[in-house]
Parts: structure tokens; C-alpha cells; sequence
């Protein structure tokens, strides 16, 4: 019987310099530092932006020694490599897991304080070193979670951002990038473990190979899964505001003889599958992304004739969006067509006004030292999916920055 999720409760990061990598998020990305926790071995560090929760992990050794709500990986590079899921009955779904043949690293354990007690266990995903802590929090009233304290005090930290207003309210989407020919077995994973239903990326999708974008150097094939739920209602930690907060879960691969790519790359670079990027949910990307830019932090851009090609040009401009205000922060769009991700109702309230059933994106350059993970900015206007001129556009972008890296790392070994 499958663990069935309630929310998305945070995500979390390994790396080597926890401090280095929260500060990034607060000053380049507007995120507050939330709470924190120490141990002889080990340093947790806590940051939100609206229900987008992270938590930092800087461990010493592997192993569940020192931490809490996690297990530390034997991982060589920085990474993004748990997402958490609340769940009613975390002693009911981890011996479910266990029975499915998913191997548990951290056994279901109890931790409490003054405002009642939570219980988690944490299991390992089927893709690289992605885990899974799972959490039930009904018998606790506090924030967030027992076991952390404070932020720390100033003058250790900076009390205020340099990005401006950033509008994020929640996790949009998660991305795994792993290895030719495996979307299929990971999707069978979660949904025999989880109980994650199939989510068509695009109306054009086979359902068998998934979503498949080839031709003008670019291989790639996408399928995506989300909760038993089509969406789910969850708490803001710092008020009783109800958010809808649907997260889905992509997974990318590359096709065969496509040559030196993105996806590989990261593979490579990674040591493995894993977490490529995550979607942050803004209600207003363009104000948002001028904060982003500000503050220092690099996007991916198009190619110039993104912009200026007619079509894009006019669906732009149908959209209601300003072409030089999207190409000046490198923002893009992409619309749905009629009853894309409606079919089967009635009366689809996003079909009514289709002119205004968009999604416009954009994408940090790398935050590791490695090219590997990446945050995007997403936002919504009705659409559901992800746009198949979006996806061409990003790929080629990332494309062009890596072989560019690629070209600078061999000028560097022949001078040398």
C-alpha cells in the first residue's frame, strides 16, 4: 500500500559551507533565515520565502549522526537532495515502504519540545541520492518543526537582503535529471510507493514515452508526475493564511545520440541523478526578476531571436506582456491552446479567457560551483503545463553557457 502524501513540507540541501549557501539565498534571493540548529557534528540552518521552506545541512560525517529530519549522504559535490513530504501516520507509511522494498535510513523517531512533538523517518528515493523525510507534525503547534532554535544573531548574519521586493509564495515544481531510458521506472516508483498520479507536460505528450523534444540540437524527453491530489492546501509557517501550494515533479532525461548535453552534464558533474532545479512560484516575475538582477544574480538568456521572431513577438503581445520588458531580464512565455490540461470538463474556467492562459519563466545560472543545480522564477497565468517553446529556449541557453564553459576550461589547460 503506497504512503500517501499530504504537502510538501521543505526541501533540503548538503553541502560544504552551509553558512556560503544561506547567505546566497538571503541576500541574492530575498529568503529570511528562519531558525537554525547545531550539533557537534553538524549545522542546520532554516530559510523561507512565503511556504518555500529550505533547510541547509552542513554535516561532518555520513550517516544520521547529528542531524534531524535528514541522513547525511556520502555525496562528493554541494546538492539539493531531499524533499520532504508530510504524511498522517509516518509509522503506517514507512513500514508500507518497507514492505515495497524501499530501504529506510533513518527509522521512524519521536522529537518533541514545549509546543508537542512531531514524528519523521527518512527513506531513499529510487533516483540517486534524492531521499524522502517523512513528517507527521498533527500533534504539534509550533511553526515549524521541534528542534530548532533562533536564527542566529547579528552581527554573524545580515539582517537584511540586497535583492528588493521578491515575490515568492511556494515550490511550483521539482526536477530530477537522471539517465537515458529510467523516467519510466521512476515514475513507477512513485507511483507504487507514493501513489503519484501521471501529469501531462503538454497536450502533444505521448503517454507511453513521454513528453520527446528533438531536432536543432536538443534531445529531450519529460514526464511528469504530481500528489494523489491535483492540489492540496497547506499552512504558511508564519500565519494561519491558507496557500495552495501544488508541486509537481518533472523528470528529465536526454535522448541517445544527441552529443555532449545539459542533462548529462549534469549527471556527469553530479556523480549521478538527482535534483536539477526547482520552480519558485512568484505571483509577479518581472519586478521579481529585476530585484534578482540587482542583488547579482545571473540568468540563463535566449538567444536574441527569441524576442524578435514574429510569432513570439505577437503571442507576447497577445498575452497583454511588454516583448522589450521579457528580453531586457531574459523572462519567457509560452501560451496554452484551448483546452490544454481541461480536457474531459465541462466548462474549464481557464478556457474561457485563453488569451490570458500563459506561463512566463526564467532561470539562474548554477548556484554550485559545479553545473548542476539551478533555481527558476515561475509564474502563472492559468496555464498548467510547461510550454514546449520555453523548454527549446532554456535549452539552448544552457546549452550555449556550457559550451562556453566547456571552450574557457580548454583555453585555460592550453596556456597552462
Amino acid at each position: 500500500m503506497a504512503a500517501s502524501v499530504q504537502r510538501l513540507s521543505h526541501l533540503a540541501f548538503h553541502v560544504h559551507s552551509g553558512q556560503r549557501l544561506a547567505r546566497h539565498l538571503m541576500r541574492r534571493f530575498g529568503f529570511q533565515l528562519y531558525g537554525s540548529r547545531h550539533s557537534r557534528t553538524a549545522r542546520q540552518l532554516v530559510l523561507r520565502k512565503g511556504s518555500a521552506v529550505f533547510i541547509v545541512n552542513e554535516s561532518a560525517e555520513p550517516g544520521p549522526h547529528g542531524l534531524l529530519y535528514d541522513a547525511a549522504p556520502p555525496h562528493v559535490v554541494d546538492s539539493a537532495c531531499n524533499v520532504s513530504f508530510e504524511v498522517k501516520d509516518v509509522e503506517r507509511a514507512t513500514l508500507n515502504l518497507g514492505r515495497l522494498g524501499c530501504r529506510v535510513l533513518v527509522p521512524p523517531s519521536p522529537v518533541e519540545d514545549e509546543l508537542g512533538s512531531v514524528t519523521y523517518s527518512v527513506v531513499q528515493s529510487v533516483v540517486g541520492n534524492v531521499r524522502h523525510t517523512l513528517i507527521d507534525r498533527s500533534d504539534y503547534l509550533g511553526d515549524f518543526l521541534p528542534g530548532f532554535g533562533p536564527p542566529p544573531a547579528a552581527p554573524d548574519w545580515p539582517q537584511e537582503q540586497d535583492a528588493g521586493p521578491v515575490v515568492v509564495t511556494h515550490f511550483d515544481h521539482i526536477t530530477y535529471a537522471c539517465p537515458q531510458r529510467q523516467s519510466g521506472h521512476i515514475m513507477d516508483w512513485y507511483r507504487s510507493c507514493f501513489g503519484f498520479k501521471r501529469f501531462l507536460v503538454n497536450r502533444d505528450e505521448d503517454i507511453d514515452n513521454g513528453y520527446v523534444i528533438q531536432g536543432n540540437d536538443i534531445g529531450l524527453r519529460l514526464t511528469a508526475m504530481e500528489y494523489w491530489k491535483c492540489s492540496e492546501v497547506g499552512l504558511s509557517m508564519s500565519t494561519t493564511e491558507e496557500k495552495k501550494t501544488d508541486c509537481k515533479f518533472v523528470i528529465a532525461e536526454s535522448l541517445p545520440y544527441q552529443g555532449k548535453n545539459q542533462v548529462d552534464t549534469f549527471l556527469e558533474q553530479h556523480h549521478g541523478a538527482g535534483i536539477q532545479h526547482v520552480g519558485l512560484y512568484t505571483t509577479d516575475i518581472v519586478s521579481t526578476c529585476k530585484s534578482l538582477a540587482d542583488a547579482g544574480v545571473h540568468f540563463f538568456t535566449p538567444p536574441p531571436t527569441y524576442y524578435t521572431e514574429i510569432e513570439k513577438h505577437q503571442e507576447i503581445v497577445k498575452a497583454g506582456e511588454d516583448p522589450d520588458l521579457l528580453s531586457k531580464y531574459g523572462i519567457l512565455l509560452d501560451s496554452e491552446v484551448d483546452g490544454e490540461h481541461c480536457k474531459g470538463e465541462a466548462k474549464c474556467p481557464r478556457t474561457a479567457n485563453h488569451n490570458k492562459r500563459y506561463i512566463m519563466q526564467m532561470f539562474t545560472k548554477p548556484i554550485f560551483s559545479e553545473d548542476t543545480f539551478f533555481l527558476e522564477l515561475i509564474e502563472r497565468k492559468g496555464a498548467l503545463g510547461f510550454g514546449e517553446g520555453n523548454i527549446r529556449a532554456l535549452w539552448k541557453s544552457v546549452q550555449t553557457f556550457m559550451d562556453q564553459q566547456e571552450e574557457n576550461k580548454t583555453i585555460k589547460g592550453i596556456e597552462c
